[in-house]
């Protein structure tokens, strides 16, 4: 597997963490079994997306970039789909999110 399986399997990851995270409040605390269903899968789906993305990368590059795509894409979600504010100094922070995530994609 060269570098680029790696970082696609982690953004994959990336992507699964954003949907149970999102799906989180649905949940209305694990109470809920579907929703409660897809938030379990999606989370260990996250979860092998990261630890396939640890066999080539360094884990703390790999946590701190799965971390800032959930981060980022959980926050979005929340503006564009459950009517979260989109306040200047949140989209702010999370164009820093982003930053930091780019920045650590080509200097890890």
């Amino acid at each position: 597997m060269n570098n680029t399986h790696y970082w696609i399997w982690l953004f994959l990851a990336g992507l699964f963490e954003v949907a149970w995270a999102s799906g989180l409040k649905s949940t209305q605390g694990f109470t809920r079994f579907w929703p409660s269903l897809w938030v379990l899968f999606t989370m260990g789906i996250s979860i092998y997306g990261l630890s396939a993305a640890v066999k080539g990368l360094p884990v703390g590059t790999a946590y701190a970039v799965w971390t800032g795509i959930g981060a980022v894409g959980t926050a979005l979600v929340g503006i564009f789909m459950l009517g979260e504010p989109a306040g200047f100094a949140r989209l702010v922070c999370i164009f820093l999110i982003v930053v930091g995530v780019v920045g650590l994609r080509f200097y890890h």
